[in-house]
């Protein structure tokens, strides 16, 4: 009964990152379930056909950013959409694009890395009553980071010439790299399995360390930001100071010393809206005009799964690699660098 009655009044409070947390829980949950017939299908041909055969999941593809960003380049420099892996184009051009709207929504609603970053962070409020805080100097060096790793592979894409990177999307290696992924971390070496333990080390102390200093997804999808057509506004007047927007923040913005939220790192969770006791003094506005605390997430979701549905109708989401070049590429994946 108590747990009914927290769950009422969160739902009654805060409706939105309760929403949230359902949904971050469900793709992590779909993810999961993909990342598990990915490996029943990688190990019929691995055991060359001993186990069932499954079908590969195209939105395995969603983990190869390099390859999406290839295929980008030349879409765009050619008019060809990538026949390889096109669900990874698709998913990259909508969260980067849709970001100029919608803002890092991916980030705080269905990326697996924020939400367990989300959930240890909660782990180490719980052992250590507080989730400690980032020296600013330390800030300053650190948030550097994302974006110079960021611009070493836009500069790689970028200055690489068209036909280099549609050599690049045919080549074996490009063609298994979800496999060349999976069987990383099947076999991770002592040094990736280090920086995995001290990622989740970080994160018990540093709510989100990863996202905020290290992911240059995020940082590719922040750049959105820059245009400044949503944005959380705070009116001032009304404003007490009580600091709690900032508080709650899963990228630590400093919400309360701004008239306007532009921050690259802004998800637009709505956490600081929710979390604002006066009302109208936190809102979310696109285009300069105030909106619902839902219109980003919904609106987010609508254009997610109507870009996923119409790119599944044209033929733009599963790859054309058949059976037979499977069965002669994943056996040999060891062998292809």
């Amino acid at each position: 009964m108590k747990s009914m009655s927290w769950y009422k009044k969160q739902l009654k409070r805060k409706p939105v990152q309760l929403t949230r947390y359902v949904v971050q829980a469900l793709f992590l949950l779909f993810l999961l379930y993909v990342g598990v017939r990915f490996y029943q299908f990688y190990m019929h041909f691995d055991t060359l056909g001993e186990t069932t055969f499954v079908e590969r999941p195209s939105a395995v593809e969603g983990f190869l950013p390099i390859s999406a960003l290839m295929a980008l380049k030349v879409w765009l420099a050619t008019g060809d959409f990538d026949v390889i892996h096109p669900a990874g184009l698709v998913l990259l051009s909508f969260f980067v694009g849709g970001a100029i709207i919608f803002k890092r929504s991916f980030c705080s609603w269905i990326c697996p890395i924020g939400t367990v970053g989300e959930w240890v962070a909660r782990l180490g409020k719980k052992l250590f009553k507080r989730n400690f805080e980032v020296p600013t100097w330390l800030v300053w060096l650190l948030t550097p980071i994302k974006y110079l790793l960021l611009l070493f592979f836009l500069g790689m894409v970028i200055v690489m010439p068209t036909y280099s990177a549609i050599s690049f999307l045919n080549e074996p290696y490009n063609i298994i790299s979800d496999v060349k992924m999976l069987t990383f971390f099947l076999d991770i070496s002592g040094f990736g399995l280090g920086f995995l333990i001290v990622m989740f080390v970080l994160s018990l102390f540093y709510k989100n360390f990863w996202c905020r200093f290290l992911c240059p997804y995020g940082a590719f999808i922040g750049l959105g930001s820059i245009f400044r057509i949503s944005k959380i506004s705070r009116n001032e007047e009304t404003c007490t100071n009580c600091e709690m927007c900032t508080k709650v923040c899963p990228s630590r913005v400093k919400v309360h010393k701004v008239e306007t939220v532009n921050n690259l790192n802004c998800t637009a969770c709505m956490a600081c809206v929710e979390a604002c006791p006066v009302k109208d003094t936190l809102n979310m506005t696109v285009a300069n005009k105030k909106v619902s605390k839902w219109f980003i997430p919904v609106s987010f979701f609508v254009a997610f799964f109507f870009i996923v549905g119409y790119a599944k109708m044209t033929g733009h989401w599963d790859t054309i690699i058949s059976y037979e070049e499977w069965k002669v590429l994943i056996p040999e994946a060891k062998f292809i660098d």
